[in-house]
């Protein structure tokens, strides 16, 4: 028998600000706190309002032709069933082809790769797969909001380490004192939705150690890899000693401007792979057919498409940047991702969730409350997150918005 709950929501009211309500619930404990994604209500709030989208992070234009049509053919070719459950064996041929040209690592496609829906799949199947309730894993805070919803799914003991602007580096001796006999993994994203950091050479070296040292396994989530501005990326399973405890989580989305198509993948070694493949099995089993087929054509791209890719994003940057610089903004480095992270505090709103909504009613301007990724939002109500991923026309077009409307008070 089922009983109702009362949870507080963040709901849009009918003049669209947000407000919290109570709202009867029937959910698991586990995920009582979660509510609809931020990214869902700003979104929504975008369309009533009519406001430039430079909030959630899907690009406003499409992928590469030679890798649409190649779904188109594998579709026409009679490729639309069940494919094995970790993947068409030629995707995960051209993944570990990638991963060895990225890393200079050489592993068993058959064995040490998993092909899921998206990298949030694969961020589940891990945390489902290899954590046991009252596992305590690490996170560094901001962190993307389904790390939180899947640790509490698994059970796990969630323990942050902030990271604070301007630089957002790591406090090694916080990192240092976190560590315990319980502590089973460490979360890591890089380069790091929402800040735009890019985790050091010297950070990465020392959590190495860290993990080495304490029996502590890492999960590396690198789907913006491709998107490196500043400084080359470094996966942690390259690191010495580090292959055999990383599950490195990956997506085609980002790179090719094709978020929807939810193509993922998990590659780890054997005895951590089984985990993984385990929770990956009941969880989808398998992901799109024709798709994987598409993606193992966009994998097997030349660099220039890459090099293309980077420059065309650090263009769209320099935009953004320079435009929040004129309006007024802070803004903080962002060495990769396609995310922009300003401090909003000089235009004298009280928080990051009053600002946002202000932006959107008043300036027409989406961007992302930074509260939300943190388990204490109070650090991060001074921050929003805005994204690039847009045509320069739709970028200046938002940043004229703003020099227009948004004033300092």
């Amino acid at each position: 028998m089922s009983t109702a709950s009362t949870q507080r929501d963040t709901v849009s009211t009918h003049d669209g600000t947000l407000q919290i309500t109570q709202q009867p619930v029937q959910v698991a404990k586990r995920l009582e706190k979660f509510k609809t994604t931020i990214f869902t209500q700003m979104s929504m709030l975008a369309i009533k309002h009519g406001a430039i989208n430079l909030g959630q992070g899907f690009p406003n234009f499409d992928g590469p032709d030679f890798v649409k049509e190649a779904a188109i053919q594998a579709i026409k070719d009679g490729k639309n069933q069940y494919a094995r459950g970790y993947g068409v064996p030629d995707f995960n041929n051209a993944l570990a082809a990638r991963f060895k040209k990225d890393t200079g690592l050489v592993i068993d496609p058959e064995k040490e790769v998993t092909v899921t829906s998206g990298c949030t799949e694969a961020i589940a199947a891990t945390m489902l797969g290899l954590i046991n309730p009252g596992d305590e894993v690490i996170l560094f805070a901001p962190f993307y909001d389904s790390y939180e919803a899947t640790l509490s799914m698994a059970g796990a003991k969630i323990k942050c380490i902030t990271l604070r602007p301007p630089d957002f580096a790591v406090p090694i001796d916080e990192l240092k004192s976190a560590i315990l006999k319980n502590t089973r993994a460490i979360l890591i994203n890089t380069p790091h939705n929402p800040t735009g950091k890019m985790f050091t050479s010297e950070e990465l070296n020392t959590i190495a150690s860290l993990c080495i040292e304490n029996d502590v396994l890492v999960f590396m989530d690198e789907v913006y890899d491709k998107l490196a501005f500043e400084m080359d990326h470094i996966s942690m399973a390259s690191l010495p000693g580090m292959y055999e405890r990383t599950v490195t989580m990956n997506s085609l989305g980002k790179t090719f401007s094709l978020t929807g198509w939810k193509i993922g993948w998990a590659i780890a070694p054997p005895h951590l792979t089984w985990g993984v493949r385990q929770a990956h099995s009941f969880l989808t089993f398998a992901t799109s057919t024709p798709m994987q087929w598409a993606a193992t054509v966009a994998l097997r791209a030349p660099d220039s498409y890459f090099e293309e890719l980077k420059r065309d994003y650090m263009a769209k940057k320099a935009i953004l940047v320079q435009g929040l610089k004129d309006v007024g903004f802070k803004v903080f480095p962002s060495s990769g991702t396609y995310f922009v992270v300003v401090d909003h505090t000089p235009f004298g709103l009280e928080n990051d969730i009053a600002f946002c909504e202000y932006l959107i009613k008043e300036v027409g301007v989406v961007a992302i409350p930074t509260s939300v990724f943190y388990l204490n939002p109070e650090d991060g109500k001074n921050l929003v997150r805005f994204t690039f991923c847009k045509d320069e026309e739709t970028l200046r077009s938002a940043v004229e918005r703003m020099k227009e409307k948004l004033k300092k008070k």
